[in-house]
């Protein structure tokens, strides 16, 4: 399998029903109606409640803006454009408040499997388990991700996806970039 790329810009936004932003799609797998991961960037604009996703693992990073404060079944969690992902249950009640205005967020949703997702900041190799789903975003800088031998090459706001069949090593480089795993 090769890798597919996907530019935010080739995406148009997608309002909310709740009128609090837009949401562009840049991966469904395998079909939008019953997907198994969902990878999307956010233009959060006014505070309100997330959509619950029951039975959905949820990773949410703040890319752009000043940040958000979530409250996730009553747990307060202050997440900034420096913040690590952040982990929730998709199923929990969770509303956002804006910190100073709008932002901007990156989100991984999981049905089924495990994932991850961690920021890369410079050269890594990361191991990763046969069967996978691997993605890295290139964030508001080039990035570049190696696997057997076949190199991607993405310009600033694109994500690039594959599955791997085998296991392996995948050399990554970014500035501002987010890596994802997701396991079968």
């Amino acid at each position: 399998m090769s890798w597919h790329r996907i530019s935010l810009n080739d995406v148009a936004p997608t309002p909310w029903r709740n009128g609090g932003g837009t949401t562009r799609e840049l991966v469904v797998f395998p079909v939008r109606e019953n997907w198994h991961w969902r990878m999307s960037v956010a233009d959060i604009e006014h505070d309100g409640p997330f959509s619950q996703f029951k039975g959905v693992q949820r990773w949410f990073v703040v890319l752009g803006g000043a940040g958000v404060r979530l409250s996730v079944a009553d747990a307060e969690h202050a997440l900034t454009p420096s913040s690590a992902p952040f982990a929730f249950d998709g199923g929990a009640v969770t509303d956002c408040k804006l910190v100073a205005g709008a932002t901007q967020d990156f989100n991984l949703m999981v049905r089924e499997g495990r994932g991850r997702m961690e920021r890369v900041s410079g050269e890594s190799a990361v191991a990763v388990a046969s069967g996978s789903a691997v993605a890295l975003w290139s964030g508001s800088s080039p990035a570049r991700a190696t696997f057997e031998g076949q190199t991607i090459e993405l310009p600033p706001l694109t994500l690039a996806w594959r599955h791997l069949d085998l296991g392996g090593r995948v050399e990554i480089g970014a500035t501002d970039g987010l890596w994802m795993e997701i396991a079968p």
